[in-house]
């Protein structure tokens, strides 16, 4: 029998499962909008002054009953996010990255610090407009897109410490929940389990 993995030479991602991590919390880290029309407007303004918009999100992977789960931020009792957020001008992606999970998920002690290790690009997406759809292609007729969206494999260490803030909730949510459901998580993260699917995911026991 063929092992297909092996014969496309699958990336591996190791993951581990979820009661390797330990969460706590921190102060509460507030949205800087409190509606997405607040949420656009503020977008716009930046434009103007910066240019296109660069962010950066995480996609945390750890296992539960052998399948794959992401780590989401969980903002009231409906809407979920990757870690993750606006680059500064000119900052490198990576360590951008890092500096925006740390913020979001580490804790304030420097000896509790997780490891980030900044894998692969999973997917590019963009905004054409200064409205909330995106794609996962930048549309031909448009030549100033606003956003440029980039999500990362985070490979994470097999014990790491989480500092979730009070106001949050972090879920790990499997992959056959996210396929497919744009209703719920909208279509960047409802479309992570195609991304992924070029990864050979090594469920590795406790």
């Amino acid at each position: 029998m063929v092992n297909m993995a092996s014969s496309c030479s699958l990336a591996v991602v190791n993951t581990y499962p979820l009661s390797s991590y330990t969460f706590g919390t921190k102060e509460p880290k507030m949205e800087k909008d409190t509606s997405v029309a607040a949420r656009l407007a503020r977008m716009k303004l930046n434009y103007m002054k910066e240019g296109m918009r660069t962010s950066v999100e995480g996609v945390l992977l750890v296992q539960e009953h052998n399948h794959p789960h992401i780590l989401l931020l969980q903002i009231g009792n409906t809407f979920c996010k990757l870690p993750g957020g606006r680059l500064k001008p000119g900052e490198n992606e990576v360590e951008g990255l890092k500096r925006k999970l740390t913020s979001k998920l580490a804790a304030n002690s420097t000896g509790l610090q997780p490891d980030w290790q900044i894998g692969e690009c999973a997917g590019v997406w963009w905004r054409p407009n200064f409205e909330t759809i995106m794609y996962p292609y930048c549309p031909p007729h448009i030549t100033k897109p606003k956003e440029c969206k980039k999500l990362y494999v985070v490979h994470l260490s097999e014990r790491e410490y989480f500092a979730v803030p009070k106001n949050l909730k972090l879920l790990a949510v499997p992959l056959f929940e996210l396929y497919d459901n744009v209703q719920r998580y909208g279509p960047v993260i409802s479309t992570i389990p195609q991304q992924l699917s070029r990864f050979q995911f090594n469920m590795i026991p406790a």
